[in-house]
């Protein structure tokens, strides 16, 4: 599933805006119903805050839009595996399906990583697809991080 979607293109343009703002490229989008009702990029930099990651800002503000703190039926599409962090908000947020591009074998928390949805104090596991535009995914982290080392 190399292929990309048009959510998927979305986050992806929200990690390329994260990455011109200085942040981890990494962006998401939250679809409910067909329709977008959140997306974000990094923003950990911007906000003095380790918790700001894309995943975790499309969430609140995907709840905010809908005046609601679960988002049961929603999808979210994000360019790179979420962490444990994010997997555990992903998880209590009760998003439906989980869309993911690149595989993140250091810092993942889905398919890598602790697996947070296959443990068993896991409430809550989406339904998780992977590689949805892990080409452009994996392009545009490799690209960021190869000028910040060509800066130093």
């Amino acid at each position: 599933m190399a292929a990309t979607n048009h959510f998927m293109e979305l986050a992806l343009a929200e990690a390329r805006s994260a990455g011109e703002r200085g942040e981890v490229p990494i962006g998401a989008v939250v679809v409910l119903d067909g329709k977008i009702i959140a997306r974000a990029g990094n923003r950990t930099r911007e906000l003095n805050d380790v918790t700001a990651h894309a995943e975790i800002v499309a969430i609140r503000l995907a709840c905010e839009e809908l005046s609601q703190e679960r988002l049961a039926g929603a999808d979210l599409y994000v360019t790179l595996e979420p962490c444990t962090m994010c997997a555990a908000a992903i998880s209590f947020a009760r998003i439906r399906r989980l869309y993911y591009g690149a595989e993140d074998p250091k810092g993942g928390g889905v398919d890598n990583g602790v697996r947070f949805y296959q443990q068993p104090t896991c409430h809550h596991a989406p339904e998780v697809y992977s590689g949805l535009g892990e080409i452009s995914s994996a392009e545009i982290l490799r690209r960021f991080f190869q000028a910040k080392r060509s800066e130093d």
